[in-house]
């Protein structure tokens, strides 16, 4: 007979583990994947589609402002140190030359591509 106040237990829902912790864990994490349930089956067919592509934007946004920031950085520290802007061009130097036999392979070979990596000394 349940305890007062207990539900039955499922069958086959018996929550591993042996301490209260795990246990009230794995009861959490149950309620949760219901929740998630319940608020699919209120939303309509196309919320979760439309969900997923604006926070696929949002991200996007934040790349593109984020890869501003460093592309400002690195030439804010290019102008300080003149040894980082002769770093930084044989990097950039070497990212063209690897873009450009990358695609050349691709061509070559078809789907599978080969990247070669060329370091000055």
């Amino acid at each position: 007979m349940p305890e007062e106040g207990k539900p039955p237990p499922e069958a086959g829902t018996d929550p591993p583990g042996n301490t209260p912790l795990e246990q009230f864990i794995y009861h959490q994490r149950r309620g949760l994947e219901e929740f998630g349930k319940a608020m699919e089956s209120i939303l309509p067919p196309g919320f979760k589609e439309h969900t997923q592509a604006a926070g696929n934007e949002f991200a996007t946004g934040f790349r593109v402002l984020i890869d501003a920031a460093i592309d400002e950085i690195k030439k804010a520290s290019e102008m300080e140190d003149p040894e980082a802007r002769h770093t930084s061009e044989q990097e950039r130097q070497a990212s063209a030359n690897l873009s450009r036999d990358a695609d050349e392979d691709a061509t070559e070979t078809g789907s599978s591509k080969v990247i070669r990596v060329e370091l000055d000394d």
